[in-house]
């Protein structure tokens, strides 16, 4: 894997997000050994595990787990472990990352966050804190100094695993979505399209009738996911890069293979 499309690995990995049952779609399947989640409201969080499979143009790489934690009173936390195989983990596909935030509302404001990286025998660790009465985040550790804040707050900013779970729960055929990113000492504004359709796709043996978001980035690279009703965190996240020729490669694949709520 080419060092660029590592570092484009770790935002895209915030799509494996924690989601609701979205009314709005229709149906999918659910196999055996993936049991459905209760139907909820719409700003509604129920905890789970997920797991996925990472692929490079149709080459495993590793496997992904999100988990959903409820913590006291409005408070939760997301966790997300990624393990390379074999070489990958020497070269940089060892991730773990966590995010702690609060029910505010109808949305969710991000308070702490931890990221690990491990690259062969070596690790990088930074924490950011995000300050809502002095309206500001802060970063630290194994971070460049020019992105370790404080970084100005503004209501609705998001980490970018939250920017994931609000664009589930936005979603809707036809809607264009925005959102400000604010994770690891930057700031960017993030923009999303979803179909005006839902469409069938294979996920290994499953069939779903699914919502397809798309976010198109600079440099030719082109994010997409698929959301089905009734399924907790996108089934499918496929980054290609060079989207914009003809030539264009599926450079990182995610696929949901198993999912369960916890009590």
């Amino acid at each position: 894997m080419k060092p660029s499309r590592l570092r484009f690995l770790i935002p895209l990995l915030g799509w494996l997000m924690l989601a609701h049952a979205h009314a709005q779609t229709a149906a999918a399947p659910v196999a055996a050994g993936m049991p459905s989640m209760p139907v909820t409201e719409p700003d509604a969080l129920q905890p789970f595990i997920a797991t996925y499979q990472v692929f490079n143009n149709g080459r495993q790489l590793g496997d992904a787990t999100l988990q959903l934690v409820a913590n006291d009173g409005n408070r939760w936390r997301i966790d997300l472990l990624m393990k390379g195989h074999g070489l990958m983990r020497l070269t940089g596909l060892n991730v773990q990352q966590s995010t702690v935030f609060e029910r505010n509302g109808q949305s969710w404001r991000p308070l702490s966050q931890s990221t690990l990286r491990r690259v062969g025998f070596s690790s990088r660790k930074s924490t950011g804190v995000y300050d809502w009465n002095g309206r500001q985040a802060r970063w630290s550790g194994d971070i460049k100094p020019h992105r370790a804040g404080p970084v100005a707050l503004r209501d609705g900013d998001l980490s970018g695993l939250l920017i994931n779970l609000a664009v589930i729960r936005d979603a809707q055929p036809g809607k264009a979505l925005h959102y400000r990113f604010v994770d690891g000492g930057r700031i960017k504004e993030h923009a999303y399209q979803v179909a005006p359709d839902t469409e069938a796709i294979q996920v290994g043996e499953l069939r779903y009738d699914a919502m397809r978001v798309d976010r198109v980035q600079g440099g030719g690279e082109n994010t997409t996911l698929w959301v089905a009703s009734g399924v907790p965190t996108p089934i499918r996240i496929l980054q290609r890069e060079n989207s914009d020729d003809s030539s264009g490669q599926d450079s990182t694949d995610l696929r949901l293979i198993q999912y369960q709520g916890v009590p």
